[in-house]
């Protein structure tokens, strides 16, 4: 058996044709949903970027426990297990996040790894006098500084050695994946994956893939939204929007030059293919652009998963209606290649899923410090804590590292021992309350959030999750489904003590269903 597994970040599911996208025309998901099964329900677990990846690599839900970090080392990466039963793992990337302090446990549980250089705040080229007058004239005010170890700067300066196509990281990503095709494609025992930062912002992309979305701006460079609710004029909006377009237009083309590669050496007979990405993006939708700053909508939690499996070439172009998540992605590479799956694996293989032999009633996701959020597949509930600046929380971890730094040693000052958990192998851990003055807070924890109200939508009745619905019944019964799934995730006590649910009763009321 072989696999290749293509991770794309901040790929927006209701942009592609395979669910009913419009906007853009992605010919090549499209090929690729005639030869795959397509998952209509999939969803995020861990919320961004890194705790996305952390779900993937170990199938395990991370957010309830701790914020955006390291590996753990009683974490159960996938790629490791393969490598322990004489599989090779490849990694290909773009991904400049897993060489940052809090990602850099990821890349090296691969045999080998690739990394491409030059994607958004990446610290790649060294300009020490950058003619700042010219390039402050190039670049909207909004994604423009000066100011060294900041990404927009950086970004300015990597984009001076980025002009010709081949010169894109995505690009680049692509091509170092067909030179592992070329060299081991006659091989057998590999799982090749090839990730790419892009459709992320900043949304650039060659001049050829801008040109079907040409708004006719003759403003400087804008394709970085902000963080944030919208406050643009609605031309600077559009521009924004079409510059997301393009960059899904290239992801698609180079989509589609692996799907050639395939189609040229047959590998349908014996390579698997997966294609999904870490999360979703708002682009206007509910009044905001990206992520972390709001509830969590369907537009960033529902996303686009396409899987094929050469022994099961019957299953071309079929479509599955089961609720599936991230944390799928790990048990499902394994028993590809036959291997066992770890014991404090939650997720489910796809290909159980796809047979109709493995299903879930519900799944919950979320931010590290947000709400808690739940959906069997027809509602989405998603719940906060009455007062996210005064609940306590903790960090439980081995590895205390934020992104871009360690704790800092007044975090680690209030720190106490913790007793294992569950899945941490007999390890202690530290636990670590989370305070204000914490490098994570107003990036991605508690003090970002513009939105935090409890809030329970209908997808049938409403999909754009546009009115918040009043159903107590309905809530019940979500309530009582998140807490059986944040029970089986092994949360902390205060977990359930800052969302007001009682585990308890949620044990008596299974008890009394049951009987009933």
């Amino acid at each position: 058996m072989k696999a290749v597994f293509v991770l794309f970040d901040s790929l927006n599911r209701h942009m592609l044709r395979a669910y009913g996208g419009t906007r853009i025309p992605t010919p090549n998901f499209d090929r690729l949903a005639k030869r795959s099964v397509t998952f209509d329900k999939h969803y995020v677990g861990s919320l961004p970027c890194m705790p996305a990846r952390r779900d993937m690599l170990t199938g395990r839900l991370t957010f309830l426990h701790r914020s955006w970090g390291p590996l753990e080392p009683f974490d159960n990466a996938f790629p490791e297990l393969l490598h322990k039963a004489g599989i090779y793992s490849h990694l290909i990337t773009d991904h400049f996040h897993y060489w940052e302090d809090g990602g850099a446990t990821y890349h090296n549980r691969y045999d080998t790894y690739e990394f491409v250089r030059g994607q958004e705040g990446d610290p790649w080229k060294a300009m020490v006098q950058p003619h700042w007058e010219r390039l402050r004239e190039m670049y909207h005010a909004r994604q423009f500084t000066q100011e060294r170890r900041e990404y927009f700067s950086q970004n300015i300066i990597n984009r001076e050695f980025i002009k010709d196509e081949k010169d894109f990281p995505s690009v680049q990503c692509f091509a170092h994946g067909f030179e592992f095709l070329e060299r081991n494609k006659d091989a057998d025992g590999w799982l090749l994956q090839i990730e790419t930062f892009d459709p992320h912002e900043p949304f650039h992309a060659p001049a050829r893939f801008k040109e079907p979305f040409d708004t006719g701006w003759t403003g400087p460079i804008r394709d970085w939204p902000r963080y944030g609710r919208v406050d643009e004029l609605p031309e600077e909006c559009e521009e924004l929007r079409a510059n997301y377009y393009a960059v899904v237009s290239m992801c698609d083309f180079l989509l589609g030059q692996l799907i050639d590669y395939f189609d040229a050496y047959d590998l349908w007979n014996d390579t698997a293919l997966v294609v999904t990405t870490d999360h979703g993006f708002l682009l206007g939708e509910h009044d905001f652009w990206a992520k972390n700053r709001m509830n969590i909508y369907e537009e960033v939690a529902h996303i686009p998963l396409f899987l094929y499996d050469p022994r099961r070439a019957e299953m071309a172009g079929s479509r599955c209606a089961a609720l599936t998540q991230s944390i799928d992605i790990a048990p499902t590479f394994l028993d590809f290649f036959g291997v066992p799956r770890a014991d404090e694996m939650e997720g489910l293989s796809l290909l159980d899923v796809a047979r109709g032999t493995s299903t879930r009633e519900g799944l919950i996701f979320g931010y590290f410090g947000g709400a808690v959020n739940v959906t069997d597949g027809r509602y989405t509930y998603h719940r906060y804590p009455a007062d996210l600046s005064r609940q306590e929380i903790y960090q439980y971890t081995l590895m205390p590292t934020h992104i871009f730094e360690p704790f800092s040693t007044e975090e680690l000052s209030q720190a106490s021992l913790a007793e294992p958990f569950p899945f941490t192998k007999g390890a202690k851990l530290l636990k670590i309350p989370v305070i204000e003055r914490s490098p994570f807070y107003n990036l991605h924890g508690p003090g970002a959030l513009l939105e935090n109200d409890t809030r329970l939508y209908d997808l049938v009745t409403d999909p754009g999750q546009e009115k918040s619905l009043q159903d107590p019944t309905v809530e019940e019964r979500l309530v009582h489904l998140m807490t059986r799934l944040m029970e089986a995730n092994q949360a902390p006590p205060e977990a359930f003590a800052r969302l007001e649910i009682n585990p308890e009763t949620a044990q008596c009321h299974r008890k009394s269903t049951a009987a009933e």
